[in-house]
Parts: structure tokens; C-alpha cells; sequence
């Protein structure tokens, strides 16, 4: 298989693995719920605790940079950079698995979080060897066009099935599939539900009779979440409409009651059988 060949799966496989780096980063950056959840992720380690979010998004943003400087470009600086990138990694890994055995490597974000291994060392010390390969073959993403063929896509696919068998992060996901936790034990952040009670017919039905934007209560009850707004009804008596919003699936149902200032439950009351807990 000729040189040029290989330099043009390994710029592809460092692109495709720069971009979910940085990607799953920035999910993990913008997303962490917990104040303590990126000091179990290997860059979270290496700061002190208010630069860890800055420091991740830092990491994020430079793998991004890195992929798109590669895939279009044949310039030197962002295939040093890169080779310095994994070099460095390589090294970090290494100094976490004995110094600090009970973090993540942070490598793909939260999905990374187990303890840092041999395999995941193994992995950025590969990509760091593609770095090089294709730091002496200069090549750019007009080449995975114009070379194009068998010979290439079994590269690839050599390539992409060496560095999945080195990332554990599908032995997590496996995991976490396998053994998901139920709804009513699962974290649903509160905006994603009232997103998807925005969207629903029961939500446009009873806008008219709400009097303000923002509910004035909201909870949580096992896989239900609640919100409660201030309406007036159809006759001018003061209420409060009741949504709720079951927190699985695509397409959750959402349940409504229109409860008088009297506390009697008028249309479409919400059914008894919910489980009542003070989770909010």
C-alpha cells in the first residue's frame, strides 16, 4: 500500500477523531449539572477548580481548530501542532493512571469518566504516530477525494477498527445501555421539559388562560415533572393550570388540570395514580 495512501486514512482518522473530541468537550462544558463533575475528567485535574470549565473549553475549541487547519490546509504549523497535541496527551495519561488512578481521561468528555488504562494511552499514542505519518506525507481533505479507493477505505478501515478497539468508551456506553438506570432515577434537566411542554397541543390549547410566562412552581414526582401557572378562567375566576410532563421517550405525553381557587379540579384533571415526592 503506497505512503500517500496511508497519510490520507491517517489525516481522515485524526480529523474524525479532533472534531468528537472537541464536540463531546463542549457538551460535557456547557452540560455539567454536578459543581464537582469535571474534577473526575483528566483536564479537570490539571487546574485549579474555576479554570477547570475555561480549561476544558480551551482543549475543546484547540481540537476543533486543529481538525479544521488539517482537513484543508497542508500548512506545517497545524501538524506539529497536532503531533505536540497527542505527545502531550500520551504523557498526561500516563502521569493520571499513576498518579491519579480514579479520574477519567476526559478524552471524549463525560463519556470518558472510568479510569484512565492502557488502552487509552495506547490510543493517543497511535494518534500522535498518524500525526507524524502525516506531518512527513503533507496531505489535506482534497486528497481523501482524489484518492480515493478500495485501497483507502481498507486503511481506514483498519485504522478506525484499531482505535476503537483502544477506546473504552464503548465498553461504558454497552454498559450504560445495558444497565440504564430507570426513568424515575434518571436526571432530566428541568428546561428540557419545559421545552417539550412547550411544544405540546395541550401547552397551546391553555396559553390564553395563563396570566405569566414563567410558572410560579414546578417539581418533580418520580418520571413526572410538574408546572404549575396562574390562569383565569373562561368566566374571569382566578386558577391554576397544572401541566405535566412525563420525562421518557421521544414523543412524552403531557397531562393538564384546571384547578380553581377553591382547589376543585375542573377539565382534563390529572390522573391519581401519579406518586407524590418533594424532588425538585
Amino acid at each position: 500500500m503506497e505512503t500517500p495512501t496511508l497519510a490520507t486514512a491517517a489525516l481522515a482518522l485524526l480529523v474524525l477523531f479532533l472534531l468528537l473530541g472537541g464536540g463531546a468537550k463542549l457538551v460535557t462544558a456547557g452540560s455539567d449539572a454536578d459543581p464537582g463533575g469535571l474534577s473526575r475528567l483528566g483536564p479537570g485535574v490539571l487546574v485549579p477548580e474555576r479554570w477547570r470549565e475555561p480549561f476544558m473549553i480551551f482543549c475543546a475549541v484547540g481540537e476543533v481548530v486543529l481538525a479544521v487547519c488539517l482537513l484543508f490546509t497542508r500548512h506545517p504549523l497545524p501538524r506539529w501542532g497536532t503531533i505536540t497535541f497527542f505527545s502531550v496527551a500520551t504523557y498526561v495519561l500516563w502521569e493520571l493512571r499513576r498518579r491519579r488512578p480514579d479520574v477519567g481521561c476526559g478524552c471524549f468528555g463525560e463519556a470518558s469518566s472510568s479510569p484512565v488504562g492502557l488502552r487509552s494511552i495506547g490510543r493517543a499514542a497511535v494518534l500522535a504516530g498518524m500525526a507524524v505519518v502525516v506531518s512527513v506525507v503533507p496531505v489535506s481533505g482534497m486528497d481523501l477525494l482524489s484518492r480515493a479507493s478500495w485501497e483507502l477505505a481498507a486503511a481506514l478501515g483498519t485504522g478506525l477498527a484499531l482505535l476503537v478497539a483502544l477506546s473504552p468508551e464503548w465498553s461504558e456506553a454497552i454498559a450504560r445501555v445495558k444497565y440504564r438506570a430507570p426513568c424515575e432515577q434518571r436526571p432530566v434537566p428541568s428546561g428540557r421539559a419545559a421545552a417539550r411542554l412547550r411544544a405540546s397541543a395541550e401547552w397551546r390549547s391553555h396559553a390564553p388562560l395563563l396570566l405569566a410566562d414563567e410558572p410560579s412552581d414546578s417539581w418533580r414526582e418520580l418520571c413526572w415533572r410538574f408546572f404549575v401557572y396562574p390562569a383565569r378562567t373562561a368566566v374571569g375566576a382566578r386558577a391554576d393550570v397544572v401541566f405535566a410532563v412525563y420525562l421518557s421517550g421521544r414523543r412524552p405525553p403531557v397531562r393538564v388540570a384546571v384547578v380553581g381557587a377553591d382547589g376543585s379540579a375542573g377539565e382534563g384533571h390529572l390522573r391519581n395514580s401519579m406518586g407524590v415526592s418533594t424532588t425538585r
